[in-house]
């Protein structure tokens, strides 16, 4: 059977959306770094004890952050399995509608309990997006091409975060009067009390609702994107037919798995032996749960036992090659929009906005350069590199206070582009990886292998983020420290690299 042949105008209508979705991904990402400490200190404020409420804000933004993450997790499996079992297309436009809407209702939040749940449920649609995209263009365009695009990938997600801060730095108080904003809101027609209620607290309310935009693009996507020709050849071989419904309750004991490690960490007075024994046993579940369906398929699929071996250990290796640059960024670099506030000149209300616009410029240049590099110098030499950069940027970033008297730098033109140095070279991982994650799987288990190895990354991360609040009070509240303790994680990065197979030069798996 012969399949329709994809032009030109159709590789760049997926393009175009694909790289729009990861815009819009990154502006979905870069929400919560910005607004979580407005939003999370309406609750949750005891004028009667500032350190308390500094406490407690602190803990709700790492849970808060790893709810995230393992929405994120889940949704990179569950829509890589709904991607490779109906189409690439049709589960895209479904991921980016789910996360769009879930953004905007984040708008209505009325407790840390509830922001969490949404941010669960949007991360879901935001998790599938990144592996439904990245399959989709790597199954289009041509192996010559693939270095590029990844670097694409990477920088337009970077796009969103600047976007995003652009907005912020625009509805900043400095700027524009709340006043005045409601004055704008009002003339549109928003009741009076809805105007008000969307710009207090910094326009946390606003900028969330901005997040609800993407879903216009469900619309083109659906309309004008043509289907993966790979995709479709595996489908009418009947490939697809080998996934079953039945398989993602392992999703779901996996994500519930998840969810137990994130309360555990939550519940007050718990004992740390507990804790830290329930959260051993929790990742394991996870890597059992969200394996699963990916395991029924190739069990399913008349594979040999070689060949299903081989899948499942790179999907492994994926999620433990994604998870430290991904610890690196969440437990790590995220964590400057909290530390920030405690430094001269750092309480702003245009800091965090600064911060975020360097280091996304940083971060795009990083994932450009990083994904065109290898093709001249290959996939492994230019992650040991990052590894090794990326460590040494971050311990220099969180200990640049040393330089100065009191111990905490000046937030400063020379805080903020330091930030965007760190931004380019820990970011640099994410154009590495769409380009490298694709050229391990075949393309009937493309999009649930790197979902799954992306995105498992991400629970690796949430379990690292939630063990910050306890590195904190370690270092007696010390950002500086606790943060370059997380460097840390890039030593692992290089063990890992060096069990991992080199791509260059070769097509991808059919």
């Amino acid at each position: 059977m012969s399949l329709p042949t994809v032009t030109s105008r159709g590789r760049n209508l997926a393009l175009l959306a694909a790289l729009l979705g990861w815009m819009f991904d990154g502006m979905e990402m870069g929400l919560f770094p910005l607004v979580g400490k407005d939003a999370l200190g309406e609750w949750l404020r005891d004028p009667s004890d500032p350190a308390k409420t500094k406490a407690e804000v602190d803990k709700w933004f790492g849970i808060v952050l790893a709810c995230f993450l393992v929405g994120a997790a889940t949704g990179g499996v569950l829509f890589g399995w709904i991607g490779d079992k109906i189409g690439r297309v049709r589960a895209m436009t479904v991921s980016i509608l789910l996360y769009s809407l879930c953004s905007g209702l984040s708008a209505a939040s009325q407790s840390p309990e509830q922001l969490a749940v949404l941010r669960v449920l949007g991360a879901l649609g935001m998790g599938g997006e990144w592996a439904l995209g990245v399959a989709l263009v790597m199954e289009l365009w041509p192996g010559a091409s693939r270095a590029l695009m990844a670097g694409l990938i990477g920088a337009f997600g970077n796009l969103g975060y600047l976007i995003c801060a652009c907005i912020a730095f625009g509805l900043s108080p400095n700027r524009t009067a709340p006043a005045e904003i409601q004055g704008w809101l009002t003339t549109i027609g928003m009741p009076t009390d809805w105007a008000a209620a969307l710009t207090a607290n910094n326009n946390w309310r606003l900028l969330m609702l901005v997040g609800a935009l993407p879903a216009l693009l469900t619309m083109v996507i659906r309309l004008f994107v043509p289907e993966s020709e790979k995709w479709t050849h595996q489908k009418n071989a009947g490939r697809a037919a080998f996934w079953s419904e039945r398989d993602l309750l392992g999703v779901l004991v996996g994500t519930s798995a998840a969810g137990g490690v994130i309360v555990l960490w939550a519940v007050k007075d718990l004992p740390l032996a507990v804790r830290i024994a329930g959260s051993l046993v929790g990742l394991v579940v996870v890597v059992l749960g969200y394996l699963y369906p990916a395991r029924g398929y190739l069990a399913r699929s008349g594979l040999s036992h070689e060949s299903r071996s081989l899948t499942l250990r790179r999907m492994l290796l994926a999620a433990g090659l994604s998870g430290v640059p991904l610890l690196g960024t969440w437990a790590g670099l995220m964590w400057m929009y909290q530390w920030v506030g405690d430094l001269p000149g750092g309480k702003s209300p245009d800091a965090r906005a600064w911060l975020q616009m360097s280091s996304a410029v940083g971060a795009a240049v990083g994932c450009l350069v990083g994904a065109l590099l290898c093709a001249p110098l290959g996939r492994r030499p230019i992650y040991a590199a990052l590894c090794v950069l990326s460590m040494i940027a971050m311990v220099a970033f969180y200990q640049q206070g040393r330089f100065y008297e009191g111990g905490k730098p000046p937030f400063d033109w020379v805080f903020v582009l330091f930030a965007g140095v760190l931004g380019m070279i820990s970011a640099a991982f994410y154009g590495w990886l769409p380009l490298y994650l694709p050229e391990l799987f075949p393309t009937a288990v493309r999009a649930t292998g790197q979902g799954f190895g992306f995105n498992f990354g991400r629970i690796i991360a949430a379990a690292g983020n939630l063990q910050m609040v306890n590195l904190l009070a370690y270092f007696d509240k010390d950002y500086s420290r606790a943060c370059a303790i997380v460097a840390g994680v890039y030593v692992v990065g290089l063990v890992l690299i060096a069990f991992a197979p080199e791509t260059k030069g070769k097509p991808l798996p059919e």
